[in-house]
């Protein structure tokens, strides 16, 4: 790997695995975008693992589309979704290529660039605890980092030349805790939502947290 400002990226090897292990792994890395003149940086907090076809919450469990190919692999890649009208989802493409995996990105702790995030999210900052409505939740993680299909759908997430990338600065994420996913009804049962005990950039009312 190739350090840049102390942040290295991650390598497509990462993601080239089950769902489930590139999720828990993913917790205490660093998404990153970088404009002309800034870097916006958070840490990843809480994440869901998709199982592909075999799973009937996933959006590859149809089978490929041109909606979803992007997680049909190659694993490392950006998949972005509209939902609810509303806003957009990011999630990273897992498994070897021609198998479908992946994994949504659900609250990030800011790091970087928080000034930027709160313009993008049209969030005016009084104090600390506002720092939780730009990141905790997956639209509004989308909107701080100017996420849109158009934009970042296909994006190699291992390359920062790509303007959108994860890496890691070497740090240990603490303790994790796995729980069902949230706001899905099918497979809800299925222990696939992995967190940072106690962080409070997780996303949800304080049960889920």
């Amino acid at each position: 790997m190739t350090c840049l400002s102390l942040i290295c990226p991650l390598d497509r090897a990462f993601f080239s695995r089950n769902p489930r292990r590139v999720a828990r792994e993913l917790l205490g890395k660093i998404l990153v975008r970088d404009y002309e003149n800034v870097r916006v940086a958070a840490r990843i907090v809480e994440v869901e693992a998709y199982l592909g076809v075999n799973d009937p919450a996933a959006h590859s469990a149809a089978g490929k589309t041109a909606r979803n190919s992007v997680l049909f692999g190659p694993p490392g890649y950006a998949y972005v979704y509209f939902i609810y009208g509303s806003h957009y989802c990011l999630n990273v493409s897992c498994e070897r290529e021609g198998k479908a995996g992946g994994v949504l990105f659900r609250a990030l702790e800011p790091l970087l660039g928080i000034e930027e995030m709160a313009r993008e999210r049209a969030v005016a900052l009084s104090g600390p605890r506002d720092l939780r409505r730009l990141t905790s939740g997956p639209g509004r993680l989308a909107e701080a980092f100017g996420i849109t299909r158009a934009r970042d759908n296909g994006a190699d997430l291992t390359s920062p030349l790509s303007g959108l990338w994860i890496g890691t600065d070497g740090s240990h994420p603490g303790s994790i805790r796995i729980s069902p996913r949230i706001g899905i009804t099918q497979a809800a049962d299925r222990r696939l939502r992995y967190f940072l005990a106690k962080n409070p950039f997780v996303s949800g009312p304080k049960a889920h947290r």
